[in-house]
């Protein structure tokens, strides 16, 4: 059985551009799409904290170290210059690998900077 995981997320990343008339997709600073883990074209969801909405595109590179999140295409509507978003890749593992598997998590703050990274999620308290 395949199983489904979080493969790596950028939290909290703060929308930069929006350009309706662009290809497509969500243009990621090449540096924290390395630091998830993410790849250039790969399937990527799109969940934004300030208006609820919810959705998929791909992944493509921005300059190195500029912060950049544009969220381009039809999605831009979706999105405005400074919301938040949370940015998550999935991938899909065998139960054994499942259970050995950790995500690569990073949390940005302002200018979308790292501030800091981790693979786990602290149990939700009551």
């Amino acid at each position: 059985m395949m199983i489904t995981l979080l493969k790596g997320k950028l939290h909290k990343a703060r929308v930069t551009h929006c350009e309706l008339e662009y290809e497509g997709s969500c243009a990621i600073d090449t540096r924290l799409l390395e630091a998830a883990g993410i790849l250039p074209f790969e399937q990527i969801q799109i969940y934004n904290v300030d208006n609820g909405e919810r959705f998929t595109t791909y992944a493509i590179e921005a300059e190195a170290g500029s912060g950049v999140i544009s969220v381009n295409g039809a999605a831009a509507h979706k999105a405005a210059v400074g919301h938040r978003v949370i940015i998550c890749a999935y991938g899909q593992l065998d139960a054994a690998e499942a259970r050995e598997f950790t995500p690569n998590l990073v949390y940005l703050g302002s200018g979308n900077r790292i501030t800091h990274t981790g693979h786990q999620i602290p149990v939700q308290a009551a």
